[in-house]
């Protein structure tokens, strides 16, 4: 890549309705608490924080249309960027616990518990690819429920809308 081509986001959805035990065999490779906001959702434009174990990221985020490829812009953010951007929200930031485990065919599972404790609490996982047809090759183990990733709603930007609108 030379840095001018566009990056493209590619990864399907599915519901869960935990994390996945130890004992099914996929290690965890990572653990992060995050938080993200919108400050658009149409188009989507996301702030998010990720802090793990050793390490604390900030982001703001891009997205376009579609749902399983999008086009995807992400940069880099200080603190105080991030700490200045969540002063324009009008609503509290999502809360997500992610963890990252590692599929036998080499792909990574991100699962995901929503605010926790909170009436509108759900999980999540998604799986990242690296072409179309890397996508329509996968086969979901059996842990992962339906695939939600063509359904209408089911993104961070509508449950934003949805929960914070």
């Amino acid at each position: 890549m030379t840095g001018n081509e566009p990056h493209w986001e590619i990864e399907r959805k599915y519901h869960i309705n935990r994390f996945p035990d130890e004992r099914e065999g996929w290690p965890q490779v990572a653990h992060v608490v995050m938080e993200q906001a919108y400050l658009s959702t149409n188009p989507t434009v996301r702030i998010r924080s990720a802090i793990g174990e050793n390490e604390e990221c900030y982001w703001l985020c891009f997205k376009g249309k579609g749902r399983l490829k999008r086009r995807e812009i992400e940069m880099p953010l200080t603190k105080q960027q991030f700490d200045e951007l969540c002063d324009l929200l009008t609503a509290l930031p999502i809360r997500k616990e992610l963890r990252v485990y590692q599929l036998p065919d080499g792909h990574r599972l991100e699962c995901s518990r929503v605010d926790e404790g909170a009436t509108t609490e759900f999980y999540y996982a998604e799986v990242e690819f690296d072409s179309l047809e890397e996508s329509e090759a996968f086969c979901a183990p059996p842990f992962l429920g339906e695939d939600a990733t063509d359904e209408p709603g089911f993104s961070m930007a509508a449950y934003w809308r949805r929960t914070r609108g």
